[in-house]
Formats: structure tokens, sequence, C-alpha cells
């Protein structure tokens, strides 16, 4: 009986020791700086990399309201409905076995990160999918979307408005009964209406006008197309699975758990609240085509960037499961460069020629970037480059880790 006890122990102790985690994690108040010295890195070339981020800054005018119009403008009904700021100098953190190596410009400042929001969105898909909110991927949409009602401050209904449908049914029609979770989050459903005043055809439209309202919808999973507010009408459905605000599922599931601060915010329009079990709440948008999204700063990107880098798993609690991640980081098929939104793969060294093909980025417009690579075991955020710099930052960034 004693031996028996005592083998028990010495197992017990080696998978304690197996199960403890070998990374580096930040405190919630404290994430410790290295030295580029201390991993042998070439300063040099960093410095080098950070300079050519400068250099790169996004010719786009930093007033994100005409941004914005420059942008959009051209499109239908593109007046944004959401909140819109000015944004700061380019800045960017790097981060390697956990530790901040790098920053530059201010990393505290609280920004518009646009379309990294979508990689927040499919997040908290992905939250209700591991606690069976949703059962599968690969379920159809509607059944899971009740009717809904969209506030109105305006209680008065005049006779013009007898009749007129009173609630909202975003997956309802023929086209959209067909859509899966899956179909949404690779940006393939061709979803098909209007949510907060933006026809899903308005959404960077194509240049045959004739077109845009007799076209014929695609077949979900065969077409890939980038479009706001059919993310939105993801944003939607997720909120009335959760039954409460997205932003507090991700504070209390991802945000507070990898020391997030207080300072991120994420929002919806200013005509996107609804009614929900007598309650009033936003739903949020999925960035910044029509203001609004997720306002952060560049240290919690970072720690973001780096929950992903760990596959979900954040100083040996699992925060969002492994399968997730590789779902997210899986191509899809009508577009190998996209996984789940707003995942860029690297898959066909198209992206990023000069970066690993295991590596990817979430990227807002702006741009706004974070780099994840598993290989070199470095997240790095940089924003407010020019889209056709990214390459090149990665390629002198990642020449300094080459061996002297």
């Amino acid at each position: 009986m004693k031996r028996l006890l005592f083998w028990s122990s010495i197992l017990f102790i080696n998978f304690s020791f197996a199960q403890k985690p070998t990374s580096y994690f930040p405190a919630a108040d404290n994430w410790q700086h290295k030295s580029l010295v201390s991993f042998d890195i070439d300063s040099l070339k960093i410095a080098d990399a950070i300079q050519f981020a400068k250099a790169n800054e996004a010719k786009l005018p930093r007033n994100q309201e005409l941004a914005q119009a420059m942008t959009f403008g051209k499109e239908p009904y593109s007046d944004p409905v959401g909140p819109l700021e000015e944004r700061g100098d380019p800045s960017g953190i790097i981060v390697y076995k956990g530790y901040i190596i790098a920053q530059w410009g201010d990393v505290d400042k609280v920004d518009m990160t646009n379309s990294v929001t979508k990689s927040i969105l499919s997040t908290v898909v992905g939250l209700a999918v591991d606690k069976v909110l949703i059962k599968s991927v690969n379920d159809k949409v509607y059944p899971y979307v009740p009717p809904i009602e969209v506030f109105n401050n305006n209680a008065y209904r005049s006779a013009e408005d007898m009749g007129k449908q009173q609630l909202l049914y975003p997956f309802s029609s023929e086209h959209n009964k067909k859509i899966t979770w899956d179909d949404m989050l690779r940006q393939v459903s061709d979803w098909e209406g209007t949510l907060w005043g933006k026809p899903d055809w308005a959404d960077r439209p194509n240049d045959k006008p004739n077109e845009w309202l007799t076209r014929k919808r695609n077949e979900p999973g065969s077409f890939w197309k980038y479009n706001d507010t059919r993310v939105n009408a993801l944003a939607l459905a997720t909120t009335t699975v959760w039954r409460k605000p997205l932003p507090e599922v991700l504070r209390e599931n991802i945000m507070n758990p990898i020391g997030a601060s207080n300072t991120w915010h994420w929002t919806g329009y200013r005509n996107s609240w609804i009614v929900l079990d007598g309650k009033l709440i936003q739903s949020v948008s999925g960035g910044g085509h029509f203001g609004g999204g997720l306002f952060i700063n560049a240290y919690d990107m970072a720690r973001f960037g780096l929950l992903t880098l760990h596959k979900g798993n954040w100083n040996g609690k699992q925060l969002i499961s492994e399968q997730w991640i590789n779902q997210s980081t899986t191509p899809t098929k009508a577009n190998t460069g996209y996984g789940y939104m707003n995942y860029f793969l690297n898959t066909d060294k198209k992206m990023l020629p000069s970066a690993p093909a295991t590596a990817f980025q979430h990227i807002g417009n702006g741009t706004n970037i974070i780099y994840v690579d598993r290989e070199h075991d470095i997240v790095a955020v940089v924003r407010w480059i020019e889209n056709n710099a990214m390459d090149g930052f990665v390629k002198r960034m990642l020449e300094a880790f080459e061996k002297k």
C-alpha cells in the first residue's frame, strides 16, 4: 500500500510539472520588458524595422471622419452612423517569447482598430460554440435567431404604418435560411438585406450599378465577399444567442482573464439598439466601416495576439478552445488567404512573402495589424502603416532574429 502511494505521488508530481506553463504571460498590471541583447537579437535591424513602419505611415488623413469619407464616400448610404475619432501617431509593439522587446509611438492611445474587431467578434462566436449555445458552426443561423424588436424612441405609429412589419427577421428569406454560422464567419454567405440602414449591395459594390439590385445570389459557401453589413448581421445573431451585450461577454471571458486594461471600448451604431428580454442592448459592429467597432490600445491588441498565438490558452487556462483557433486558421475554400474573420492567412505566402506560411494576421483598415508567428514565437502590433508596407516591416523584423 505504501509503495502504491509512493508511485502515485511521483506520478502526481510529474503530471503537475508537465502541466506547468513554460511560456511567459504578462500580469494584468505588469508586462515585463527584456533587452534585445538578452535574446541575441540584432538591435540595428529592429531599429530599421521600426523606422520603416514610421516612414510608411498611412497616407490617409488622421481625422477618421475624413479618412472614411475618402475611402468609402462613393458607396451608396456610406455615411457613418457610429463614432469616429482622430487617430494617433504610428505605433507598435514587438513581443518575443511573451516579453516586450521593442515598442514605438504612444502604445497607450485608445484608437479605432477597424476590422481587427472582426477577430474579436469571431471569438465571441467561438465562445458560444464552446458553451454549446451554438451546437455547431455547420448549423443554419436561422433557427437560432428570434424575431427582433428594434428600439424606437418614438412609440407613435401613424396610419401610414398600418400593416408594416414591426419586427426584424434577418435570416428569414429563402436565401438567408440556407446560411450557416461557418458561412457567416468566412464571409461566404452572400447574406441579403438591409441592416441599420446599410443595404448589403451598397457595401463595396461592383462597378456595374445596374446589377446592384438584380444580381443572382451566390449559393452560401461558394463566393467570398468582404462585407460589413453581413458581419453586422452576424453580430446581431450572436447577440441574440448570448442574450446580452457582446462587449460584456468579451470582457468576462477574454479581456479580463488576459489582463487587458479597462480602456478598450466596443461600440455599435446610434441606430443599432434592440430590445431583448425587456432590456435595451446595442448590437455592436464588426468594424469601423460605418463608424464604431473596437477602440483599443496597442498593449491590449498584443495581449489578444498572444492569446491566439497560444491557441486560446492563457497561462495554463484554456479561455477559448484550441479547436476554435484551429478552425479560425483553416483556409476558406473560396479564399485560401482567409480563415474565420479576421484571420488573414499566409498559406500561399501571397500576403507576406517574407514570413512563414503558418503566420497569420488580424488586420483592420488604417492599416492596423496584429502579426502572429508561432515559428518565431513573435506577436507584433503595427498601427497606421500603409497596407503595401506590411511585408517590408515583417521582412526587416524577422531578419533581426537570424543567427549572427
